[in-house]
């Protein structure tokens, strides 16, 4: 598992999680280690995830309930930005034979991705949101 937050003008650590990972393993192994300094950092951040089981889990939603977050809209997976990102580092992706070859690759786009192309998603956020609505989808 990769996790990861983007701002407009930085974005945190890729971490690379191995094993399963469960509600409480996201709050003491991401949220704190490494989101909530990230959050910290960013003057009026709002935080969202997606709903996966171990960021819906109880522990989890209690622990963020001290941070501004924005809710996931399952149906309209496109007004996230970074599941834009993710679909960038994926065409880029070499191909790996080894989970640590993957590792590495990974490691190593998120660190060469440009911020610009962060900011070009996150500035895009109005008119996706926009076109969304103008088709009835919110």
């Amino acid at each position: 598992m990769v996790c990861e937050a983007i701002a407009y003008d930085s974005r945190s650590t890729l971490i690379v999680m191995r094993g399963t990972l469960t509600g409480q393993r996201y709050v003491d192994d991401i949220l704190l280690p490494h989101v909530v300094p990230f959050l910290n950092g960013l003057s009026g951040a709002i935080f969202q995830q997606d709903n996966a089981h171990p960021h819906a889990a109880r522990v989890a939603k209690g622990f963020l309930r001290h941070f501004q977050t924005l809710p996931w809209l399952t149906r309209f997976l496109d007004l996230s930005p970074v599941v834009h990102v993710w679909d960038q580092l994926k065409r880029q992706m070499p191909s790996c034979y080894y989970v640590h070859d993957l590792e590495l690759a990974v490691q190593d786009l998120w660190a060469h991705l440009p911020q610009d192309n962060i900011r070009c998603l996150i500035n895009s956020m109005l008119d996706r949101v926009a076109a969304c609505i103008s088709t009835g989808g919110v």
